[in-house]
Order: structure tokens, then C-alpha cells, then sequence
């Protein structure tokens, strides 16, 4: 408990020389009315917590420096509540700023994102690979060569011994039935 004849100001001349007990004792007399006062600022439980603890940070790290007015240490660590709230909306108003940014840019998908669009990229593919099964053999054959093999239709040609213009009718003819198979998987 802190002790009531000890003012801020003497417990503050004892923070200055690393007088931890000290520094307790100011934390206990005031933290209850720093976290309401940074409740006010953010409406924010955790927000409060934050700030509190930010504020106290700051008076330890800057113990040296301070020199309190009128015996009390509560003006400044209103005023320390005051400016790391500041600080902190602007910085949040500068991340949320730049986020769009950072979106247009094409940034990458974070892990779990590329394992969901992965995930539903491998499950594409194998309900295209099951309808290209339902082909028949040319149609098939001319799928997997150009369309998956990425050959041109006059290759496929010289390599099934077919005219280009045959590959070329297999090929419209698979995307036509491919078309109607994956709307039946859709409709199913």
C-alpha cells in the first residue's frame, strides 16, 4: 500500500535514484485513475490496459528528466496518457492509410491464403482432369496434348497423323462437352 504522507513529488525524488519500491508505490496510487482517464480517451478495455502500461513505461524510462509541479505526478502522466493516445491514433490512421496501398500493389497472399486458393486450385483441377476422362479417346487425346501439353493443333496433327483442321474440330468439340459436363457437376 502507499503511504499516504509520502508526496508524489518525495516519491518521485526516489524513482530518480532507482527506488523501485518507490515507483510501486506511485504505480498503486495512481494506476486506477491513469486507466480511467485512458478509458475515456479509447473506450477501449484493452486499449486502456495498453495505455497504462505504456504510461508507466514511459515515467520509469524518463524518471530523470521529470520535474513535477505542485507536488503531483498526475498532470504528467495525464499528459504522457494524452500524447501516447495521440500517438498511437495517428499511427493507426497512417497504417489504415497505407493498407489500400499496400493492396494495389499486388502484395502477396499471406500462408493461409495460399493454402485455401491451393487447396481449392487442386480440387479445380481434379474435377476438370475427371471430366476430360469423360471424353471420348481423340477428344481426349487432343485436350491433353494442346490444351494441358500446350502443343499447337499443327503439331498434334502431325503427331496424332490427323489434318491441323481435325485437331482443331476435336479440340471445339471437347471444349463444348467439357462445358456441358461442368455445368452438370455445378447443377449437381
Amino acid at each position: 500500500m502507499s503511504d499516504p504522507m509520502r508526496s508524489d513529488a518525495e516519491l518521485w525524488r526516489l524513482i530518480a535514484v532507482d527506488d523501485h519500491q518507490a515507483f510501486t508505490e506511485l504505480f498503486e496510487r495512481h494506476a486506477r485513475t491513469i486507466w480511467n482517464y485512458a478509458y475515456r480517451l479509447t473506450a477501449s478495455w484493452s486499449a486502456a490496459d495498453d495505455l497504462l502500461a505504456t504510461t508507466f513505461l514511459t515515467a520509469w524510462r524518463r524518471r530523470r528528466e521529470v520535474r513535477l509541479v505542485r507536488d503531483s505526478a498526475l498532470p504528467w502522466l495525464y499528459t504522457v496518457t494524452s500524447n501516447v493516445c495521440q500517438g498511437e491514433r495517428r499511427r493507426l490512421g497512417r497504417f489504415l492509410r497505407i493498407v489500400p496501398k499496400l493492396a494495389d500493389t499486388g502484395s502477396a497472399p499471406d500462408h493461409a491464403e495460399r493454402l485455401a486458393e491451393d487447396s481449392a486450385a487442386r480440387e479445380r483441377l481434379k474435377r476438370v482432369l475427371a471430366a476430360i476422362e469423360r471424353l471420348p479417346r481423340g477428344e481426349r487425346e487432343a485436350v491433353k496434348v494442346c490444351l494441358l501439353g500446350g502443343t499447337s493443333a499443327a503439331d498434334a496433327a502431325e503427331l496424332f497423323g490427323i489434318s491441323e483442321p481435325s485437331v482443331r474440330s476435336r479440340l471445339s468439340r471437347a471444349r463444348a462437352r467439357l462445358q456441358e459436363i461442368t455445368q452438370e457437376a455445378c447443377d449437381d
